[in-house]
This record gives C-alpha cells, sequence and structure tokens, in this order.
C-alpha cells in the first residue's frame, strides 16, 4: 500500500545509477595508488639485479649503488688529500728555500768571520724581501751590494740550505799584492787593481807609496791591470837579479812612471811603465853595478829611456 511504502526518490532512475558508480580516478590520484604497478621498477630492493635510473636516489640501495658511493667518496677524499699534500709539500719547499738568517764563512780563510758580512746579506734582503727565497736571489746584484759595503769581498755565492730558514753564504776575500798607501792611509789592492782597507792575509812585501795626489776611495780601482802587472813583473824580475823590491812609489804629477826602491840601495830607479819591464830591469842592473864598482851613490836613476840611464 501507498501509504506504507517508502518515499520514492525524486530523481530518475538512470541519474539514480550514475551516482552509485564510484567517482572515475584522476591521472594523479592513479600515480599515488598504483606507483608499484604501472610499468615501474621498484627501487630500494636489496635484489642486486634491479635496475633503475632512480635508484641511486632510494633509501634503500643496492650492494652495486653502495659500491659506486663508496667509490666516489674515495675518489673524492683521495683528491682531497691529495690537494691537501700538494699544498704542504709545496709550502715546505719554499719554507727550505726561505732566508730567514744568512750563515757566511770563507773558505780560504782560516778563521771565523766576524758579523758585518751577514749584517749587510741581511740588509740586502730587507730592501729586497722576495729574494729571500734561494731561486730568486740575484748573486749579481748581491755582490755588487756587498762590494759597495765590504770592498775586501771578491765576491759571495749561495752554498745552500744550513737549516730551517737558514742559508750557507761562502765569501771569498780579496788576496792583497801590494800595500797601497793613499792619502797617508794603509790600503792594499789585489790582482784586479781594487783597493780595499781590511786584510785577510798576510801582508804583502811590496809596498805602493802614491804621490800622484789622485783622491782614490775604498773600492775604487787605484790602478788598472796592466799598471799592477807591470809592477809586479819588475818585482819578480829584480829578485832574479839578487835585487829586492822594498817599496814602490808613484811620484807626484803622473800615473804613467814608478819609482822602485831597493834593500841595500839608498837611491830609486825611475821606470816607465810604457817601456818593456823586462828591459828596463836589465838596464837597472848594469847601472846599479856600474855605479856600486865606483863606490858613487847618486840621488837617483832614470832608465826610461832605451839604452841610456840617466842619473842625478
Amino acid at each position: 500500500m501507498a501509504l506504507f511504502s517508502k518515499k520514492q526518490s525524486d530523481l530518475p532512475g538512470r541519474r539514480r545509477a550514475a551516482s552509485s558508480r564510484p567517482e572515475r580516478a584522476t591521472e594523479n590520484s592513479l600515480d599515488d595508488r598504483y606507483t608499484f604497478k604501472r610499468n615501474r621498477t621498484l627501487t630500494g630492493s636489496a635484489s642486486s639485479r634491479v635496475v633503475s635510473t632512480s635508484e641511486g636516489n632510494a633509501n634503500l640501495k643496492s650492494p652495486r649503488v653502495q659500491a659506486h658511493e663508496l667509490a666516489r667518496q674515495r675518489r673524492h677524499i683521495g683528491g682531497v688529500l691529495a690537494l691537501v699534500v700538494s699544498g704542504a709539500l709545496v709550502l715546505l719547499g719554499l719554507i727550505s728555500q726561505f732566508t730567514a738568517t744568512a750563515i757566511v764563512k770563507a773558505t780560504d780563510v782560516s778563521f771565523k768571520l766576524d758579523g758585518t758580512y751577514a749584517e749587510t746579506i741581511e740588509s740586502y734582503f730587507n730592501s729586497q724581501p722576495i729574494e729571500r727565497l734561494r731561486f730568486l736571489t740575484n748573486t749579481d746584484h748581491l755582490n755588487e751590494y756587498i762590494q759597495q759595503k765590504n770592498p775586501e769581498v771578491a765576491s759571495v755565492r749561495v752554498e745552500g740550505s744550513a737549516g730551517f730558514g737558514k742559508s750557507s753564504f761562502v765569501v771569498k776575500m780579496r788576496r792583497p799584492i801590494a800595500g797601497w798607501s793613499i792619502n797617508n792611509k794603509q790600503q792594499y789592492v789585489d790582482e784586479t787593481g781594487t783597493a780595499f782597507t781590511r786584510n785577510y792575509y798576510a801582508s804583502p812585501a811590496v809596498q805602493i807609496t802614491d804621490k800622484s795626489g789622485v783622491q782614490v776611495q775604498a773600492g775604487q780601482a787605484v790602478a788598472s791591470n796592466r799598471f799592477l802587472r807591470f809592477v809586479g813583473q819588475a818585482v819578480g824580475l829584480a829578485k832574479q837579479q839578487n835585487y829586492t823590491v822594498t817599496e814602490v812609489v808613484i811620484p807626484s804629477g803622473t800615473t804613467r812612471q814608478v819609482e822602485l826602491h831597493l834593500s841595500g840601495i839608498a837611491y830609486p830607479i825611475k821606470l816607465s811603465i810604457d817601456r818593456g819591464v823586462g828591459e828596463q830591469i836589465e838596464d837597472m842592473a848594469r847601472a846599479v853595478k856600474w855605479f856600486s864598482s865606483r863606490g858613487q851613490s847618486p840621488q837617483y836613476i832614470d832608465i826610461r829611456v832605451g839604452g841610456k840611464a840617466f842619473y842625478k
């Protein structure tokens, strides 16, 4: 009966059937619901046969992925370690080449040098700090600087490391061939003609007295190699003639002649450096013997002209 029947819905039957069907799933909902069912490989599997492009990003990684990650980590750590070791080696090399303290010694001098030369080298490096690295040291400039401050130094060279932050420098001192009296100041001259005041060797037998009036400072060339060679040959040849030269005088007003003073002879012998030294020494020996045989003692003998001897 209609009174006791259920109330019929106002919706048509077609609509009721449509509303009773479940909602159509969207693409996103399907992705969320069927993640492991739509042509996808399970990532994070413990199986070594599973291959996936996103396997490396999974929480559970296969042994192959773990081996790859360990290899990458080893390469990264190895690269960092190699960089650190390389930097440490470079730093150690620079420190080993650095000159913080100069140790100075002389090869041919028996006694220990004072601190003057080390202070001079330190002063040079203070003005040229980049050259404290031994491989950047300009030895030519260093030699010029030291010779200006210490004319008795002939040369200096860097020998190598003398310890942590220390470098060894070897100096060679000038060896005098004659003493040189300039303006009443005793100096010495080596084979290059350079004058200096500090002598580390035995005093030379020949003393040169400069009366020419030329103003010369220590470290400058007071004579040419030709002049020094002439003096040395004259001293040697006179010794062969049994005469010992005690002094060589450069007279006033000229630098082209010298006066030899002989041991046991009261008068000087005038020589010219423009004439052969051997001929003049032979003329000197004959003239001295001639005056000795007659017991005469002139004020001087001048043998600057060949074949003649002038005296007064």
